[in-house]
């Protein structure tokens, strides 16, 4: 065989056992690590209806951001009759910032701003984003919510944080091959995104609305 042949053969093992240490690093850094940790449970509203919408999301997903504003009118409007739940869902193989801002969520929640910092990290995506190093951020974001800093630090790195993280992504691989952000449930039941959107392709809240409507109305009826 030609000595062009051995070359573009040499290359092309090269690239491919980049392409491999690549895809370790990422389920390194963030796959289920097989700890203790426990799925995380960060809640806001009231469940006086018993009904539950729980996302997973990515807080790197540009449609995850998309979606953050509509939801934050869903939370509003059904405050009082619904519980709304986000879970930890980073794609480490497409957004390279996905887990530690899900460090910086968690590691605010343990200094009670959780929803503080999970706002603001969406408020500010198109910033921390396209950062090679958005840790910068992330401590920023902790100063302006008054955290101890020291503190956040010290959290954000921790296998504490690491864990909860990968319990969310466990208990999400239990049920589902493709990780697919965000994706919804309401009470146990996957939503088809499709069905959140309109024809222009944007999520809206009247879509959000009649599924949660009809959810209500099938789990409280009215008295006969």
């Amino acid at each position: 065989m030609s000595k062009q042949f051995w070359i573009v053969l040499a290359a092309i093992a090269v690239i491919l056992g980049s392409i491999l240490v690549v895809t370790k690093h990422d389920r390194q850094s963030a796959a289920p690590s097989g700890s203790s940790g426990q799925p995380t449970n960060h809640v806001e509203g009231k469940s006086s209806t018993g009904v539950t919408l729980v996302e997973y999301g990515d807080y790197q997903c540009p449609v995850c951001g998309n979606f953050y504003q509509v939801v934050k009118q869903v939370t509003a409007k059904y405050n009082d009759k619904i519980i709304f739940q986000f879970r930890n869902l980073p794609l480490t193989s497409i957004h390279q910032n996905a887990f530690g801002a899900a460090r910086a969520a968690e590691a605010a929640g343990l200094q009670n701003k959780y929803w503080e910092m999970h706002a603001m990290l969406y408020a500010n995506q198109t910033t921390w984003s396209q950062s090679r190093d958005a840790e910068p951020f992330f401590k920023a974001y902790a100063t302006q919510l008054g955290l101890n800093v020291a503190q956040f630090e010290q959290d954000y790195a921790s296998e504490k944080v690491n864990n909860a993280i990968n319990a969310d992504l466990t208990a999400f691989s239990k049920t589902h091959d493709d990780m697919a952000t965000p994706t919804f449930y309401l009470d146990g039941k996957k939503l088809d995104n499709t069905k959140l959107i309109d024809t222009s392709g944007q999520p809206t809240l009247d879509a959000f609305s009649k599924l949660i409507d009809a959810e209500i109305t099938q789990k409280t009826p009215a008295a006969k």
